[in-house]
């Protein structure tokens, strides 16, 4: 079984369709482990604000079925099958992290850059799997998290009192 970590975010009817993608994630994949919520601006665009978290499952697909699954359920929730970069989006699934697997390959990067580049992923990751390293390094998420602190101004981000595995 390999670990997955993913970033959900969500700027439209965002505590639906966050619910509606964790809900076709545990059909598929069992058991889901959720980091807090985070409200964080809008990034690059202009537009309402995002809510992000990342969450966690284990499999034994391979990556570019994780990756062909991410794609059908975002194309479920309305994503449009080319939506530019920098746009409103009824669901983002990112696919960060699978096991300690580093690689390049033409539809996925692995570890995802964005890890070590946004606030709103880094921290997350480093609070649902602190002790847990990067692949290719000797890192945990906590020291990297640490080290990013230390170097730049976090994109602000407010926890939110809403936890994605209960109904509102």
């Amino acid at each position: 079984m390999s670990v997955v970590y993913l970033g959900i975010g969500s700027n439209i009817e965002r505590k639906k369709n966050i619910q509606q993608a964790l809900s076709s994630l545990r059909d598929h994949y069992g058991n889901i482990q959720c980091s807090s919520v985070y409200e964080t601006k809008s990034y690059g665009f202009e537009g309402d604000p995002f809510y992000n978290l990342v969450a966690r499952f284990e499999t034994r697909e391979q990556p570019a079925e994780v990756k062909s699954f991410l794609r059908s359920i975002e194309l479920q929730q309305d994503r449009p099958v080319n939506a530019q970069k920098f746009k409103p989006r009824t669901i983002d699934l990112d696919f960060l992290i699978y096991g300690d697997l580093v690689c390049d390959e033409p539809d996925y990067q692995l570890p995802r850059e964005d890890v070590l580049v946004f606030s709103f992923v880094l921290e997350p990751l480093s609070e649902l799997a602190p002790d847990t390293k990067y692949p290719g390094s000797d890192k945990t998420f906590s020291e990297l998290w640490q080290e990013f602190l230390s170097h730049h101004t976090p994109v602000a981000a407010t926890k939110i009192a809403w936890s994605p595995g209960k109904t509102d």
